[in-house]
């Protein structure tokens, strides 16, 4: 009799879906750098050959991990006025880019866009059109408002520190080798700003937002 395997048993039918969500899962744990076919298989329980019914290559399986992302993003309604409608979409993309931090630079990369991508691209654009933007300022404010979510994202992504305490930590560390009145205007912002009790750099992301917005409504938006 042959021995029985050891892998363990997929009782789930195995699904485009079900794909995507493990490699997900792998991508918010380690990085892209750890996902690859052989990985996802051992965790969802198949071979990894077994997935390409589901996933043509990488390429396939990162489009479709972009649009699961994009698909978490609410989109504007019809009727909803393109501020409030651009302010929340912003902050979801956000929280959504933080859940996921390897897809910051993914988000614009796909050349076959998924569903969900294509969704949210299309509900954006109308959203602006019927908030008085001409063609020309409708594609000025996304790219804006692209610029500064994606931006924002990388650089907190890439901050040496993830709570306020941690970052009253760096500052006093970095301060306490400058000489007095070396770096009189760094040395001002990190005690009288950045070390006050409560400070978090996240919440630089909504001023910016909304001086983003209030531009915009001056350029061209109702």
């Amino acid at each position: 009799m042959a021995p029985r395997s050891t892998r363990p048993q997929s009782r789930e039918p195995l699904t485009r879906q079900r794909v995507l969500h493990a490699a997900v899962g792998l991508a918010d744990a380690g990085g892209l750098a750890t996902l690859s076919m052989r990985k996802l298989g051992e965790a969802i329980g198949v071979e990894a050959m077994s997935l390409y019914n589901h996933v043509a290559n990488k390429e396939d399986l990162l489009d479709g991990m972009v649009d699961l992302v994009f698909g978490e993003i609410e989109l504007p309604a019809p009727s909803e006025e393109w501020r409030p409608a651009m302010r929340r979409r912003a902050i979801d993309m956000r929280l959504a880019l933080a859940r996921h931090p390897w897809a910051i630079g993914l988000m614009e990369s796909r050349s076959t866009p998924g569903p969900a991508t294509l969704r949210h691209h299309d509900a954006v654009l109308g959203c602006l059109r019927r908030g008085g933007f001409s063609l020309a300022m409708t594609a000025h404010a996304v790219s804006v408002l692209d610029s500064y979510i994606y931006g924002f994202a990388l650089q907190e992504k890439g901050l040496p520190f993830g709570s306020p305490e941690e970052t009253a930590d760096l500052a006093d560390a970095i301060m306490s080798g400058f000489g007095d009145g070396e770096y009189p205007y760094l040395a001002e912002i990190a005690t009288a700003h950045v070390m006050r009790p409560g400070y978090c750099f996240g919440d630089e992301f909504a001023y910016g937002l909304d001086l983003i917005l209030d531009g915009l409504r001056q350029a061209g938006g109702h």
